[in-house]
């Protein structure tokens, strides 16, 4: 994994300077508390003053990511979900507590993330913690039958080099995917109130505002393309990233199987 060699905070100022707390040092660690506003909420998350991973704040991406799912709530309903690169936890924790979702964190291999997000956690009432899951994009991923319905994730790209590693792990969460039973199987419909498109299962669903170049940003998408996904803007730099359509009808047919077999 790249090190940073800059702590990105420099990149944003705070919005309200009087939302920052007072740091406090946790071993060799030094935190800040900070007060975020989403839709309809106010959470408080403790935040890196630096972290090597850039686990260390929230990201633009986040909160435009947040406002959009607000907007479109049926990507959620009655799915299970699994986030990307979660850093502080924030999004998960404002999905929890908005909409009720059955939702897992993950990121780097690190003790120091997975803390952060449980104390979070614990400080905006969700308790227990949220499930989390430490995974290094590339490695071998720790659940070898991946049942998540859906994998989010905001301001991922940074680290053009770990590409390959992410698309590399996103293959694996889509192309693994076994439902837990037969309802998981895609069924939301073109004409029901409130559906803008047909949503199919599983899929990835990404928020992007950090500025990249166009290269950049093509060498990602067309990484994905060549592992067998499909890429498509959903609206406001929302992406959303699915099994090709021949993939999603051999993996429903493999899965209604698999239900038959288990009925039996």
């Amino acid at each position: 994994m790249d090190i940073a060699l800059f702590s990105p905070s420099s990149l944003f100022a705070d919005e309200d300077d009087s939302s920052a707390g007072e740091e406090t040092g946790e071993k060799d660690q030094s935190f800040v508390d900070r007060s975020h506003q989403f839709p309809g909420m106010e959470l408080l998350i403790r935040e890196f003053s630096f972290h090597q991973l850039n686990a260390n704040l929230l990201w633009p991406g986040t909160f435009s990511f947040a406002d959009w799912l607000v907007e479109h709530p049926s990507w959620l309903q009655h799915q299970r979900i699994i986030e990307l690169g979660s850093g502080t936890g924030a999004l998960a924790i404002f999905l929890r507590k908005s909409f009720g979702v059955d939702i897992t964190t993950s990121d780097f291999d690190d003790e120091e993330i997975e803390k952060n997000i449980a104390h979070n956690c614990r400080v905006n009432g969700i308790i227990p913690a949220l499930p989390h899951i430490r995974h290094t994009w590339g490695d071998a991923f720790p659940s070898t039958d991946p049942d998540w319905d859906l994998v989010i994730a905001s301001d991922i790209l940074l680290y053009v080099k770990q590409y390959p590693n992410l698309i590399k792990t996103l293959s694996f969460l889509l192309k693994s995917y076994k439902p837990k039973d037969e309802q998981a199987i895609p069924r939301i419909q073109d004409n029901q109130p409130g559906i803008d498109r047909r949503l199919h299962w599983p899929a990835f669903l990404m928020s992007w505002r950090r500025r990249i170049g166009k290269e950049d940003e093509a060498l990602f998408f067309n990484g994905c393309e060549d592992a067998g996904l499909v890429v498509e803007h959903v609206g406001s730099r929302v992406y959303c990233i699915s099994l090709r359509e021949s993939s999603t009808m051999e993996l429903q047919i493999a899965s209604k199987a698999d239900v038959q077999m288990g009925h039996q």
